[in-house]
Formats: structure tokens, C-alpha cells, sequence
């Protein structure tokens, strides 16, 4: 889409609870900063400041649907956009129900995120789903684990472990089947060297795993 009619760049606020993931996508629109200005990027902390679009990252989290979204949805004068991996209809349609602004896939492109932030600041609903081919595109964004080569469902798989999830609430938390979670989980096990639960949980939270609890905040960046 061409770049929507607005006031300047669209001021954004990203939300997550890994520090990791909102900084890393904050570090993936600075190329685009005359375009977009990352005012706030949050981890377990309200959004405090005065911007166009909040950017939430499902990296890690429950779904927030329903009542929970709302409730976000409520908590912001600007538009919530849902940032994730995850895009079954029911989910889409719950969120846009739930008053969000917008429900973007993470395997786009930064041009292509920063084109839709710019029409959601402009008022229109954007959902754009996944642009690249092949099971698991490799996304533009960083996440925990990356370094020790975990893929980005890896990573998530993970990140719910070191949380105290159970296989079966992980595969409903991300849309899979208890087969593919199984999968996973081989697979992560394999990639860090160990062999229970209690280990992939100890090795989590000594590499990032555990939800922070931050705030970044440039009160200057993209002043009206």
C-alpha cells in the first residue's frame, strides 16, 4: 500500500515481556525511523505515553482475546495491534471483536509493517497474514534463544516451559497440535543439551526465558 496521508511519523509503543523481543523489533524499524518513531517499548508495564499505535508481541504470552484484550484495548487511547505468529481465523476475529486495530504476522517484512502502523494510525483495520513460503520463515525480528540457533516456535515452545506451562496448554496457547509440541520440544532439548523438563527449565532462565519487567522510554522521539 502506498504511505497513507497522516501527521508525521507514526509514534509507537511495543509491548512484550521479554526485553529481548521488543528491543529487537525496535532495532528493525530504526531503519524506518522517518517514518516511525519507537516512543516506548514496555515489558509487564502499562503504556504511559501519548502514541499513535501499540505494537503487542505474542511472543511468550497467553492470547490476549477476549475480556483480557478488551481490557488493553480500553487502557489505550491509540490503536492496539496484535503482533504474532499465530493466525487462525478464530484468533483474528476475536481480536478485531475485541476492539484491536489490527493483526499483523511476523514473517512480514519491516516496509511492510511500518505500511500497515501507518494506515491503522490513519483509522483504517489491517490484517495482514503471512508473506513468505515454507513452514517456519525465518522473521526479521530477534528472539531469546536465537543465538544458540533455537527457531522462533523453538524459542516459544521454551519460553512457555520456563513458564510451568504443560504440553497441552502450550499446544493450545500456539495453535498446535500435542504432536508438533512434542516435536519441539526434541528438538530444543537436542539444541541445548538437555534431556528433562526440570533441565530445560533451569537452562531457560539462566538465558533470557523469564518474562523482565522494563521500560524504555524517549519522551523526544517524534514530538508533534
Amino acid at each position: 500500500m502506498d504511505r497513507a496521508a497522516g501527521t508525521g511519523p507514526v509514534r509507537l509503543a511495543i509491548v512484550n515481556d521479554y526485553e529481548i523481543v521488543v528491543s529487537g523489533l525496535a532495532s528493525m524499524l530504526e531503519e524506518h525511523r522517518e517514518r516511525v518513531h519507537v516512543v516506548e517499548i514496555n515489558a509487564q508495564t502499562p503504556v504511559l505515553s501519548d502514541v499513535d499505535v501499540v505494537l503487542v508481541d505474542t511472543f511468550g504470552q497467553l492470547p490476549r482475546d477476549g475480556e483480557a484484550l478488551a481490557d488493553l484495548v480500553r487502557e489505550c487511547s491509540a490503536p492496539v495491534v496484535i503482533f504474532s505468529w499465530e493466525l487462525p481465523r478464530a484468533s483474528i476475529v476475536g481480536a478485531l471483536t475485541a476492539g484491536a486495530g489490527g493483526y499483523l504476522c511476523k514473517s512480514l517484512k519491516a516496509k511492510e509493517i511500518v505500511d500497515a502502523l501507518e494506515a491503522i494510525r490513519d483509522g483504517e483495520i489491517i490484517v495482514m497474514t503471512n508473506t513468505l513460503s515454507g513452514p517456519e520463515p525465518t522473521p526479521e525480528v530477534d528472539w531469546p534463544g536465537q543465538d544458540e540457533s533455537l527457531s522462533p516456535r523453538e524459542s516459544e515452545v521454551l519460553a512457555f516451559i520456563t513458564q510451568g506451562l504443560s504440553n497441552d496448554e502450550i499446544a493450545r496457547n500456539m495453535f498446535l497440535s500435542i504432536n508438533s509440541v512434542k516435536t519441539y520440544i526434541r528438538t530444543t532439548y537436542r539444541k541445548i543439551g538437555v534431556s528433562r523438563r526440570s533441565q530445560a527449565v533451569a537452562w531457560g532462565m539462566r538465558h533470557g526465558f523469564v518474562p523482565a519487567s522494563m521500560r524504555s522510554y524517549d519522551p523526544g522521539a517524534g514530538t508533534r
